[in-house]
């Protein structure tokens, strides 16, 4: 489960931001909330969060003082800035700390869901590499004690998982739906998918809806619209802004170079 901190003066905006999260990720985060950038230190500290949404401009210490503090103590969190003001000097700084986004507010549902999912990637890969550091260690302790793999005993399962998505994958899935059929609580499902998958529910999904799309945008015949529909994006805007996050061009572009590339094989290759 993602740890998010919203630091926000404003008591409504705050709460406009943690509703829009719960909505679009329910059971994947957990919301913590600041008044001022002092509180966002203390609450980021105690709680360690993936994830920090926070305004400039704020009483006491403002949100790029308090962003840089949090990027010395963690260099894996995603900073993302909210501000009213696009102001030169703002952006200067958001790159000075190494921030994910800088977002003008008010901001639209899908730029904050996009930089959302990009953030729950980047907090993936952090959990990768402390998983990997600590395999070491536990594979030591198992040779030792003589202690039998829990990956050998959950094998079964993350193969059951692995199934039920890929036959439902086209569906309008959620993580809660995945952890129903599986009848785990939606807060195990989500530990266990990270552990076994090495990345979280709606990466997993939008990679692999991706990697069906592109096999179908070989065919010049399909309308990409209707592409996006087979492989569960409802939104055909969407599915382009997934598409282009994950393999760098737009759905067209990667049309053609595929088709190109088809052109050019000799008679009888695949």
């Amino acid at each position: 489960m993602y740890r998010i901190l919203i630091a926000d003066d404003e008591p409504i905006e705050r709460k406009v931001i943690s509703k829009k999260i719960q909505e679009f990720f329910p059971g994947q985060t957990e919301v913590f909330q600041a008044e001022n950038g002092r509180e966002a230190l203390e609450i980021f500290e105690r709680e360690k969060c993936d994830i920090v949404l926070i305004d400039i401009e704020m009483p006491g210490m403002n949100g790029l003082d308090a962003a840089e503090r949090i990027r010395n103590a963690d260099r894996d969190c995603s900073i993302i800035f909210l501000t009213a003001f696009d102001e030169f000097n703002y952006a200067k700084k958001a790159i000075s700390v190494k921030a994910l986004e800088y977002l003008l507010k008010p901001g639209s549902d899908e730029e904050l869901t996009v930089v959302l999912e990009e953030a729950f990637r980047i907090a993936d890969e952090g959990e990768r590499r402390k998983i990997s550091e600590r395999t070491i260690e536990e594979e030591k302790r198992e040779i030792l004690d003589g202690a039998p793999s829990e990956e050998v005993r959950m094998n079964v399962v993350a193969e059951e998982i692995r199934r039920y998505i890929a036959q439902h994958y086209k569906d309008d899935l959620s993580l809660q739906d995945v952890a129903g059929a599986m009848r785990y609580s939606d807060a195990y499902f989500c530990k266990i998918f990270k552990k076994y998958f090495n990345r979280s529910f709606i990466v997993y999904l939008n990679e692999l809806r991706i990697e069906k799309a592109k096999k179908m945008l070989d065919d010049a015949v399909r309308n990409i619209k209707e592409i996006s529909s087979e492989v569960g994006y409802r939104d055909a805007n969407y599915f382009a802004k997934v598409f282009k996050r994950l393999t760098g061009m737009t759905p067209s572009d990667y049309r053609g170079i595929a088709l190109q590339r088809k052109q050019k094989q000799p008679d009888g290759e695949d």
